[in-house]
């Protein structure tokens, strides 16, 4: 994810790195061929002239739009959610980690309790990510530890649960104890609802239908576009085709980018940032020394 100061108006104008401009470079020199070829053979093709003007443009143009903002908000819907969740794993963290040294100060072993709870942001990132997770599990678990959850495919969820087996060894619990332990559960349960929701969106892509039908439709209206323009705006045609085409098809490239919001693209969530995060946050509560802050590598960027 691309994290940056804020920006005056005449900077963003030239903003590159973090924008989609670099991924549709392909798609907008095409169109500029396209449009040189309308302007060059004056809107016919194999000699004859293509009956367009900019009245189906425009009605077109408006459920273009429509459906463009349509996918966008979608898109963003998913993004927001994941945020969402990576939030509520924070909060839960924190109060696991707080709850742990409240009610049980001397009854378990907090260093080995406290990596589990670092470990499981770590975990999901690598699996939502498809990724190694042992790159930053090795100084947090044990050998016992790294053996038992190499083989598993759901390794956040297995961290949980080895949380929670942790918590039900406690010995010599009266009653008062075992109400500790109830609410010490129900922040493992918000941790593996908000694993879960993540997996969900992860699993879920929205409709291929959907993409296939917009990428077509703003395609095929880029392409016709220059041969309804080209009676009326000339030798501009490929100057107005390719802006307008930069327009429409940045946001089908927008829209698919932060669709995915657990990749490492340059729109995606900062899930290397937030984990370091939770890990600072969690280390903090049981007094134990910090690790570095992620920094953004230049230009403003850390995934």
């Amino acid at each position: 994810m691309i994290v940056r100061p804020n920006q005056n108006w005449f900077t963003l104008l030239f903003v590159w790195n973090g924008s989609v401009l670099q991924s549709i470079i392909p798609q907008l020199v095409f169109m500029l061929i396209i449009s040189s070829l309308a302007v060059l053979t004056q809107g016919k093709i194999f000699g004859e002239k293509i009956p367009l003007n900019t009245t189906p443009f425009t009605l077109l143009g408006i459920a273009l739009a429509i459906f463009l903002a349509f996918r966008n908000n979608e898109s963003y819907a998913r993004f927001n959610e994941a945020r969402h969740l990576w939030g509520n794993i924070l909060i839960a963290s924190r109060n696991l980690a707080s709850q742990t040294l409240s009610y049980f100060p001397t009854q378990m072993d907090h260093v080995r309790f406290c990596n589990l709870i670092v470990a499981v942001p770590y975990a999901l990132k690598h699996q939502l990510r498809r990724t190694d997770s042992m790159h930053d599990l090795d100084r947090l678990l044990d050998g016992g530890e790294k053996t038992t959850f190499r083989m598993k495919a759901y390794l956040p969820a297995a961290i949980l649960s080895a949380m929670r087996e942790r918590l039900a060894q406690l010995e010599d619990l009266n009653g008062s104890a075992m109400t500790r332990l109830i609410i010490l559960d129900n922040q493992i349960s918000d941790l593996e609802r908000s694993v879960g929701g993540c997996e969900r969106i992860a699993s879920t892509p929205i409709p291929f239908a959907y993409s296939v039908l917009l990428h077509r439709t703003v395609y095929a209206y880029c392409v016709l576009l220059p041969f309804g323009l080209v009676d009326s705006t000339e030798f501009f045609t490929p100057l107005l085709c390719v802006f307008i085409s930069y327009t429409l098809i940045a946001l089908e490239a927008i829209a698919s980018e932060v669709a995915d919001p657990f990749s490492e693209a340059p729109n995606a969530l900062a899930l290397d940032s937030i984990s370091r995060n939770i890990e600072r946050s969690v280390l903090e509560i049981y007094g134990r020394a910090l690790p570095d802050e992620l920094r953004p590598r230049r230009p403003y960027q850390f995934t």
